[in-house]
């Protein structure tokens, strides 16, 4: 559906002279120009508008949650190899919080990346990424005191 200046502007609640102004910057989607009129396309009942460059961040933006970063420390591996008391080796950052643990369980989509020419911060250059909650097992069996686990949650 296609419609004028002055209905788009009535849609958007904005004055008709705000309309033309942003259709003159370029910002309203698909816009075009028959003879001495615009037309506008509208999508799911509303005209597209991008955003513009300057000026304070809308209200309406949502901040993305943190992401859970899940890597294997190699050097606890080798610290393992020397000792007979098993240190565990995955770790689980979230925010400033790091917390290794012998297992995990990642409870929603996750990705596995490999970037060699940009590691992370500990030197790993294969992890997990994942915006859903994990789950960590910090002992060494899952018989042991349920009270050693943490969870991880972005809700």
């Amino acid at each position: 559906m296609y419609v004028s200046t002055s209905q788009a502007a009535e849609i958007l609640n904005i004055s008709t002279s705000r309309m033309r102004y942003l259709i003159a910057q370029g910002r309203v989607k698909g816009a075009y120009k028959v003879g001495r009129s615009w037309i506008i396309p509208l999508f799911e009942g509303n005209p597209i508008i991008s955003r513009g460059s300057r000026g304070p961040k809308a209200k309406w933006c949502i901040r993305n949650p943190a992401k859970t970063k899940i890597h294997i420390n190699r050097h606890r591996i080798q610290q393992n190899l020397k000792q007979q008391d098993l240190v565990p080796v995955i770790s689980v950052k979230h925010g400033d919080r790091n917390i290794y643990g012998y297992s995990v369980k990642v409870n929603g989509p996750c990705e596995i990346i490999y970037r060699p020419e940009k590691p992370l911060n500990s030197g790993a250059v294969v992890w997990i990424e994942t915006y859903s909650s994990v789950e960590i097992e910090r002992t060494k069996s899952q018989i042991e005191a349920k009270e050693d686990s943490f969870v991880v949650s972005t809700a």
